[in-house]
């Protein structure tokens, strides 16, 4: 039977390592040995345009595409797991954002972690992006995932970042990790210049109240 000090410590543990998750800028994700997510942060979900809940229980195969020159890591992969090996391994992947046609490409670093378990190990997976200057589409409207693109019409209406992230599934944290995304990535010093870029760029459209995305025509 488990001790109700160790149960409780455990989830203080838990808990803080999510935090710690959700405020990292690098996108991290935890998996169990057959790819299925448990753990991710908003990071990562930004990379498929999702907030965290929406890829929680889905599989790192269906979201990431292996390269043709995958292969061998892969088998060296499916190999350590099944010796209960600790190493780290470096995956070619692509994949792509909300559905849009311009892949993306980068390194998926897997790492076996936790105690050794044949059956369940856990697995660290670190994105790092290549390209993400070339490989970001164009069009200043198609630059925002569906879930920046709530976070800029609640932000625009004037709801507080609490609200917000009850609104669309993140932490405080994780609204705070888009807003700033955006920020550097459109070069604005505030949430103010955030909206107001919005709506210079065409993403969120005018004379429309509460504020409201600006659809595709």
């Amino acid at each position: 039977m488990v001790d109700s000090a160790e149960h409780e410590a455990y989830f203080t543990w838990r808990n803080y390592f999510m935090m710690l998750m959700d405020r990292l800028p690098v996108p991290i994700a935890i998996c169990r040995a057959n790819g299925e997510v448990t753990a991710v942060n908003p990071a990562m979900a930004a990379e498929w345009g999702l907030a965290p809940g929406q890829v929680r229980g889905r599989n790192l195969l269906d979201l990431f595409r292996p390269s043709d020159t995958a292969a061998p890591q892969l088998d060296r992969l499916t190999e350590a797991l099944r010796l209960g090996r600790r190493s780290r391994y470096a995956i070619d992947v692509r994949w792509t954002v909300g559905g849009q046609d311009t892949p993306r490409e980068g390194e998926l670093v897997v790492e076996p972690v936790g105690d050794a378990s044949p059956t369940y190990p856990a697995l660290l997976t670190v994105l790092r992006v290549r390209s993400a200057e070339t490989s970001t589409p164009a069009g200043p409207a198609m630059e925002v995932s569906a879930v920046e693109a709530r976070i800029l019409e609640l932000a625009a209406a004037g709801a507080t970042t609490a609200a917000i992230g009850k609104a669309v599934g993140l932490t405080v944290d994780g609204v705070n990790y888009h807003l700033t995304r955006l920020s550097r990535r459109w070069r604005v010093p505030n949430r103010t210049a955030l909206v107001a870029k919005a709506y210079v760029l065409g993403v969120l459209a005018p004379g429309q109240w509460p504020p409201a995305q600006r659809r595709a025509e």
